[in-house]
């Protein structure tokens, strides 16, 4: 094949028309208008071809990598719960580790065929400086009308990472209180105490309280007549809470044994009297109900008037 044909160094595309037509013509003809072309097109296919074989397994290695953390043990601080509580666990931890492995997967898929695409482009002999220009003035005008929503998401994925709060956690986000029924990179969804269902984005939550990390207070204020003995109400009270500790349908949810402070605050009408019991998570309101019954049963039992908080 003559030099002057498909250059000194012929590409595979015109070296592949010459030995097909041995014409110096129809060779010229190719290399002049249809080379580059066709050369990009091959470079395309094959980079291409092997970004997505890469995609493809790196996306199954970190979906089997999230599913086996999504289905891993319990942590040791809800060990303690029961079968129920334990299904919001796991719900918890699956979302997270979908949201996580669709972060990951999404930008798995950015970097791979980006870089196909660069050297695809590298191939063509086109300046890659301008396309670099130009996606970075490109990428700040999307990034600053989208901001609002680039926040929700950067909210989100530290929200996630730093496992502020998941799914059967009941949390207070300052516009809406709630239970979480499902956490996405953008919006949490809550459902309040009469039944609505709340929409957050991420971005709006500046501060935010979990009623459900760790452990809850069971705290309780009791209002007496000022004119009863204090040492029986104290006795009456403190007897109550150890029952309920004692019990064993209620034994599970309380950890450490029930404490009376004493009297909180004193007025012409009542005394009152604060009692508070340390509990698992989620679990301080049903045992603050609980303990209420039991304390005016032992109250009427004893004789010992209520009193009035109103003014």
């Amino acid at each position: 094949m003559p030099d002057d044909v498909c250059d000194a160094k012929p590409s595979v595309a015109c070296r592949t028309v010459w030995n097909v037509s041995h014409s110096d013509d129809v060779t010229r003809f190719f290399h002049t208008w249809l080379d580059g072309i066709v050369t990009a097109l091959i470079w395309a296919v094959l980079a291409f071809g092997v970004a997505l074989i890469i995609r493809t397994f790196v996306h199954r290695l970190i979906t089997r990598i999230t599913a086996r953390m999504a289905n891993g043990a319990v942590p040791g601080r809800f060990r303690e719960r029961l079968e129920g509580t334990q299904l919001l666990v796991h719900e918890r931890r699956r979302q997270r580790m979908e949201t996580l492995g669709s972060v990951l997967r999404s930008i798995a898929s950015v970097v791979i065929f980006g870089t196909a695409l660069f050297t695809v482009l590298g191939e063509m002999g086109l300046n890659l400086t301008p396309i670099l220009a130009s996606a970075t003035v490109v990428g700040a005008a999307v990034g600053f009308g989208a901001q609002n929503t680039i926040k929700d998401l950067l909210a989100g994925l530290f929200m996630l990472l730093e496992d502020q709060y998941g799914v059967g956690d009941v949390v207070d986000t300052g516009t809406a209180k709630g239970t979480v029924e499902s956490v996405s990179l953008r919006i949490t969804r809550l459902r309040d105490v009469n039944g609505v269902v709340w929409y957050v984005r991420n971005g709006e939550i500046t501060r935010l309280g979990n009623e459900s990390q760790n452990w809850g207070r069971a705290l309780l204020d009791l209002p007496v007549a000022p004119d009863q003995d204090i040492d029986e109400v104290r006795d009456l009270i403190q007897k109550a809470a150890e029952e309920l500790a004692s019990d064993d349908d209620w034994k599970p949810f309380i950890l450490e044994e029930p404490s009376v402070w004493g009297v909180q605050a004193l007025t012409n009408d009542a005394m009152v009297v604060r009692v508070t019991i340390k509990t698992v998570p989620n679990r301080q309101a049903e045992i603050a109900r609980e303990l209420r019954v039991r304390v005016k049963k032992a109250f009427d039992e004893a004789g010992i008037a209520l009193g009035s908080l109103v003014p």
